[in-house]
């Protein structure tokens, strides 16, 4: 049996997790037990619990995806891009980064990157587009762009394209329209975050050769481990303690957090587990599961054990640590155990973290609401808000009274940071390129969390919206946000759009700023019209 364990170090969540046995929550949702969550998420709750028995669902996917795996490969296409966003493509590229195969993952709008994309190895290209509503914007833009690329290339396009859907939506119906070489239906009874073990995990990892029937394989050892009502099962201590180890109180004052044992933030760090990126895939679980109502608990994908939400942790951050560190935390989580076991014991642990919360895990109400405003600023085409001011490469913008006597770039970070409320956290949310020379913005994370001694995220934007976005608007009013964003070298045209990658990108920042803005989140927008110039100058700054 795969090995599967979560040791807490200074939580006593012993009396909230004899209360989850006693009610029977690991069994009621293993048998999918719409009525956990309360009557007002019955409804969702009720479509949405397909989750917990797919390592059997999905095994006649395997021979489909290997039958179609031959054939790419005898056609010599051996380069897999994936279109999707949020659960669409998180869980594809925790899979194969794990595994060590080649994934290019395409879950951006930024028009350097999606050039770079259409540029690498096109002839031996298969694009693998991924959404479950079928609409998504920014994978409906990527398939125009690749379809197009296709075909200006002398390539058929429609052998080069794969669909992964939910039935009916309107996508399965474009790809049997147009002929596109294979659609994978997704089970529609599971929500995008919780679709690891689905055809949206399984499909884009298995055709870039990871080994997916293993990780059906480790989630069914522990699965009969996981809905077990007793003390030591591994799901319930872990949704104990994302809960606050409170039984769904979380502390609503400073005052309150003065309790070793009160926090409502959890920061993920792995020490030689072997798995990359599990704490990016779990930030979205838990932030867009929990973010909503005043409530929630806040994810931090921290990089190493030694930053410090982790080494020395504040008292509202509980640190939890994938893998075997040397040294336990004093006060947190450790997680043990192969792939596929953590996306389930994840799963099984946000939806009781859910019920202790007294919230629907299942449902987003507020992601919905920065694609609204996205799309009105596509349709109206307003001209763009005239910046506070200018300091060199930088144009300034902050929210409602935000910049009140502030003219220069340092001032206006240190009036954003000065919001910051003694329980609160910094979000900075980048709209630019994550893996070109803009990646190293990303550096600037640790360095504010020592300057503020507060927790810090970052985000990748328009990514995080179908992530930490909920959390934001959703979750307690607790953060200040930094947005940036920067002028493209290169605009990109998507094909029978009336606006280009680099008019959706901006969109998706100032809609996302307006939302934060009308919750009364303090927003400090910085659009840096020399990107190399002004990650440069925003990094020194910062750190």
């Amino acid at each position: 049996m795969t090995a599967l364990t979560v040791t807490t170090f200074g939580v006593d969540a012993d009396a909230v997790v004899d209360g989850l046995v006693g009610e029977k929550v690991a069994s009621r949702i293993a048998a999918k037990d719409a009525t956990l969550w309360g009557p007002e998420a019955e409804p969702e709750a009720s479509i949405r619990l397909g989750w917990t028995d797919l390592h059997e669902t999905s095994r006649p996917l395997l021979a489909e995806i290997e039958a179609l795996s031959a054939q790419l490969r005898a056609e010599g296409l051996d380069r897999i891009v994936l279109a999707g966003m949020g659960g669409s493509s998180l869980a594809p590229e925790v899979i194969t980064r794990s595994a060590g195969v080649e994934l290019t993952v395409l879950d951006t709008t930024d028009p350097g990157a999606v050039r770079r994309a259409l540029a690498d190895r096109l002839d031996r290209t298969v694009l693998v587009v991924s959404s479950k509503s079928g609409s998504t914007v920014e994978t409906d833009s990527q398939r125009r762009v690749f379809e197009a690329a296709f075909t200006a290339a002398g390539i058929d396009a429609a052998s080069r394209i794969v669909v992964v859907t939910d039935p009916g939506s309107g996508l399965a119906d474009l790809a049997a329209e147009r002929g596109y070489r294979k659609v994978f239906l997704a089970d529609p009874d599971v929500g995008g975050r919780y679709s690891a073990l689905t055809a949206f995990g399984l499909v884009p990892s298995g055709l870039a050769g990871a080994d997916i029937a293993a990780l059906l394989d480790s989630a069914s050892a522990v699965a009969a481990v996981l809905s077990g009502d007793v003390p030591d099962n591994p799901a319930l201590r872990l949704g104990a303690a994302l809960a606050g180890g409170h039984g769904g109180h979380i502390p609503a004052s400073a005052e309150e957090r003065t309790s070793a044992e009160s926090y409502d933030k959890v920061a993920i760090a792995d020490s030689g587990s072997g798995i990359v990126g599990l704490a990016d895939w779990a930030e979205q679980l838990i932030a867009e599961s929990t973010g909503k109502q005043g409530t929630g608990v806040l994810p931090i994908a921290s990089g190493s054990v030694d930053d410090p939400e982790v080494a020395h942790p504040a008292a509202d951050v509980l640190p939890a640590v994938v893998g075997s560190p040397a040294q336990p935390p004093a006060k947190g989580v450790v997680v043990a155990g192969e792939l596929g076991a953590q996306f389930l014991l994840w799963e099984y642990a946000t939806a009781v973290a859910g019920k202790l919360l007294g919230i629907n895990p299942f449902d987003q109400p507020d992601v919905e609401s920065a694609k609204v405003a996205a799309r009105g600023l596509l349709d109206a085409t307003p001209e763009p808000e005239a910046p506070a001011f200018t300091d060199g490469v930088v144009e300034v913008r902050g929210s409602a009274g935000l910049l009140d006597g502030v003219d220069s770039l340092s001032g206006a970070v240190d009036a954003l940071l000065g919001r910051l409320a003694p329980n609160g956290y910094l979000a900075v949310m980048a709209y630019l390129d994550r893996e070109g020379a803009d990646a190293e913005l990303a550096d600037v994370r640790v360095p504010l969390e020592r300057r503020t001694e507060r927790p810090v995220t970052f985000g990748w934007g328009p990514r995080f919206l179908h992530s930490t976005g909920q959390y934001h608007k959703g979750g307690p009013a607790q953060g200040v946000y930094l947005q940036v964003t920067g002028a493209p070298a290169e605009d990109l045209e998507i094909p029978e759009r009336p606006f280009t990658f680099g008019q959706l990108i901006a969109a998706q920042a100032t809609g996302d700023a307006q939302v934060l803005a009308d919750h009364d989140r303090p927003v400090l927008r910085l659009h840096l019209t020399d990107r190399k110039a002004g990650i440069e100058t925003l990094r020194g700054i910062l750190r």
